[in-house]
């Protein structure tokens, strides 16, 4: 009995710690770095540089010297037939020329001299590389971005839930005191009714953020590139974030399109345009390669390949190969001018990219200020929102004002509590937006 018992409290305890190991704790910016190591888009996105690594390398290797080997065993199941008349007295003799097997063993080594179009596309798969870097960078920005929001939606849910659970309290013990009155008959039926559609629609409304609770969580995970069921606890509160992040700085800070991550990405989408088009170009000038082959061949009727006495009859080759394109019927001259206009379009998108970044900056600029003026006057208004709703409440139990009066001022303060619980999150999110519009690096 006693062995039972130590196994079971082993595996309790395993248990446990697995429990353990599975939660986190963590704070927004530890989320951010977490997630920057972690989320499912940064680690494709490292695949994507290693692989593109990997690119550079298979083009430069198309330069370098090649071997190759090459061995073949051939076995006449039945072997040709030759007629001559080798007397001269015009009757065909048949003959059997060549052994029945033979096996020919060689090595080639090639080297390119020159193509115009193996350089171009040396430019090509580096220039393909920068561009994985820069994809890299441009989806740690939107990881940064993704997990404030998610991280924020989260605290919205929670907070939403404290309230409604602190407003039914209230309006569970106004419908009570309520109800107690009007079976005294000291108020008509009405004004409970009211108070209990009222307090119906809270409940709806805290089951229904209870739920988006745990999607809120499962999102949240997601970006982090965890299990969607893993636990975690956020040490972070809303109403810090929201006052953590409040830096009217940012308004002030000048906008670079040059060193904006998407400038950069039109700019080498622009580059790989331009080497499309001397890859075409290059297409036109003649290519030269060189080799040297050394084999070696054997001749038997019978398989003696292996044996010492076998002869062995060696060859060795070198030669040069020169190919020179001259007219293909003006294929190339219309591929080439494919590649001109979309080097054309790269420009024109470049250029539209670089007003676009402006103005998005711009308005990102406006959204963040707007959001710390609504956040402001949202604090503001939520405190005149309970107050009101405080002496409506008093009024309402002391006979001198009506149910609708009350209905009007907790409509009224639940409106205020919502946007000032937006507001926060909206001052979170506009600062993560407008530090991706400016392109400020992830700290």
């Amino acid at each position: 009995m006693k062995r039972y018992l130590i196994i079971f409290c082993f595996f309790f305890l395993s248990a446990m710690i697995n429990a353990q190991e599975k939660t986190l704790k963590l704070s927004l910016d530890e989320a951010i770095v977490y997630a920057l190591e972690n989320s499912y888009n940064t680690r494709a996105a490292r695949k994507d540089i290693s692989s593109a690594k990997e690119k550079v390398w298979e083009t430069t290797t198309i330069g370098l010297p090649q071997i190759n080997a090459n061995v073949d065993y051939q076995n006449f199941l039945k072997q040709p037939i030759s007629v001559a008349d080798i007397n001269g007295d015009g009757v065909d003799e048949e003959f059997v020329f060549g052994t029945k097997q033979n096996l020919n063993a060689s090595v080639t080594l090639s080297q390119l001299l020159f193509d115009g179009s193996y350089l171009v596309g040396l430019q090509a798969s580096k220039t393909y590389l920068k561009i994985s870097n820069q994809a890299q960078e441009k989806t740690e920005l939107l990881t940064r971005e993704a997990v404030v929001n998610a991280y924020g939606n989260v605290l919205v849910t929670e907070n939403s839930i404290a309230i409604l659970k602190g407003n039914i309290k209230i309006l569970q013990k106004n419908y009570d005191d309520a109800k107690k009155i009007y079976e005294n008959g000291l108020n008509e039926e009405e004004d409970v009714e009211q108070l209990e559609i009222t307090l119906g629609n809270l409940k709806s409304q805290l089951s229904s953020v209870i739920r988006m609770k745990e999607i809120g969580y499962q999102m949240l995970n997601l970006a982090l590139g965890n299990p969607i069921n893993t636990q975690l606890i956020l040490t972070d509160s809303l109403d810090s974030l929201a006052i953590g992040n409040i830096n009217l700085n940012l308004i002030s800070t000048p906008f670079k399109v040059d060193n904006h991550i998407d400038f950069k990405i039109a700019e080498n989408d622009r580059e790989s345009k331009r080497l499309m088009m001397r890859l075409e170009q290059s297409k036109a000038l003649p290519s030269l390669s060189a080799f040297i082959n050394y084999g070696t061949q054997a001749f038997s009727n019978s398989f003696t390949f292996f044996e010492s006495e076998q002869r062995w009859f060696q060859s060795s080759l070198f030669g040069i190969s020169l190919n020179v394109p001259i007219f293909s019927s003006l294929g190339r001259t219309a591929k080439t001018a494919q590649a001109k206009i979309a080097l054309e379009t790269a420009d024109l998108r470049l250029e539209e990219t670089k007003q676009r970044l402006s103005l998005q900056a711009k308005k990102a600029k406006s959204d963040y200020q707007l959001s710390i003026e609504n956040y402001n006057t949202a604090k503001k208004n939520v405190g005149l929102a309970e107050r009101i709703e405080k002496k409506q409440r008093i009024k309402f139990f002391e006979g001198i004002s009506s149910s609708f009066d009350l209905l009007q001022a907790q409509n009224q303060l639940y409106s205020q509590q919502q946007n000032y619980i937006q507001s926060m999150l909206d001052v979170i999110a506009k600062k993560a937006a407008l530090e991706n519009a400016l392109n400020l690096p992830i700290k």
